[in-house]
């Protein structure tokens, strides 16, 4: 008898490991709106899974992602592929860790099916540095492939390159708009780059004015009015970014720390801008992106607005 139900009600990992523990042989169909996937089971154990032209075990992360849909559980029915040697609770568990993952990289890339296009900002000179990932993604960028079609043409799964993506996201490089709306998108503030010029730099982030002196009625400054704190000048804050990204990165990370860090000191030592700051934590949120995720990028840059 077919098991069937509602995906919004029961997630998949769990459907799964109650049909698993009772070692049946069978296929799960599983729907949402237009997508459709199958994951088999032999003896309970899981042998291959399908979604498009995603198999193995990369369609069963990209299943165990839906939250809305439908699931039903044919028992007795069997396929000769064998797409997936992993165990069950591995599959499950990298399942659950990518969907958390998941969770903060879609605050910034919501769908894969929106548009990555290149921002061009201004006042910014010099060179980014990019790892080859990021490298390997930007040459896909053409403001016509999705997030998913970059993917597949960097035969990167959807969820890898949605990681790379992240942190050019983050820092201003790329940004993402829907598909068929046109380049630069609806209401969008800057124009879209060309392709063939990925290594425009991120814009410097605007100086924010301190707050105004309160003034009496006639518009005179108010004289008994305390003076405001003094905001920290560019090398206080950038000690402070070092301070910061060294506690939350760990030794993993205090290399690309310091390295940025003692970059962006000679560049104010002689005697540039605020802008020297920013593009520090330009680099090192995509240096965090990489070693520890998308999770502890978002802390990281949460953190270091609090010093802006």
């Amino acid at each position: 008898m077919a098991f069937q139900g509602s995906l919004a009600e029961l997630h998949l990992p769990d459907i799964i490991q109650l049909i698993s523990v009772s070692g049946k042989t069978g296929v799960f169909h599983l729907t949402s709106g237009a997508l459709a996937g199958e994951i088999y089971l032999s003896d309970g154990k899981i042998v291959h899974a399908q979604l498009d032209d995603v198999s193995g075990e990369e369609a069963v992360y990209a299943l165990a992602m839906w939250s809305q849909g439908d699931f039903r559980f044919d028992p007795g029915v069997s396929t000769e592929l064998r797409t997936i040697s992993k165990s069950n609770t591995n599959l499950l568990m990298e399942a659950a860790r990518r969907l958390d993952e998941w969770r903060v990289l879609s605050k910034k890339i919501p769908s894969t099916d929106l548009v990555p296009e290149f921002v061009v900002q201004e006042h910014r000179e010099g060179q980014i540095n990019l790892n080859t990932s990021e490298w390997l993604i930007l040459s896909k960028i053409d403001g016509q492939r999705s997030v998913k079609a970059i993917a597949a043409a960097t035969r990167l799964s959807a969820f890898d390159a949605a990681k790379i993506l992240y942190g050019l996201v983050a820092t201003g490089l790329i940004r993402l708009r829907p598909a068929g709306s046109g380049p630069g998108g609806a209401g969008a503030a800057r124009p879209a780059a060309p392709a063939a010029k990925p290594a425009t730099r991120p814009a410097a982030a605007a100086r924010t004015a301190g707050p105004s002196p309160p003034v009496n009625p006639s518009g005179a400054p108010a004289a008994h009015a305390p003076a405001a704190p003094a905001a920290p000048g560019p090398l206080g804050r950038l000690n402070r970014v070092r301070e910061i990204c060294n506690g939350l990165l760990g030794p993993a990370g205090e290399s690309v720390v310091n390295k940025h860090y003692q970059k962006a000191r000679a560049e104010l030592e002689r005697g540039a801008g605020p802008e020297a700051v920013e593009e520090a934590i330009s680099q090192i949120a995509r240096a965090a992106s990489i070693l520890k995720g998308p999770s502890t990028t978002e802390t990281l840059l949460e953190q270091l607005k609090a010093i802006k």
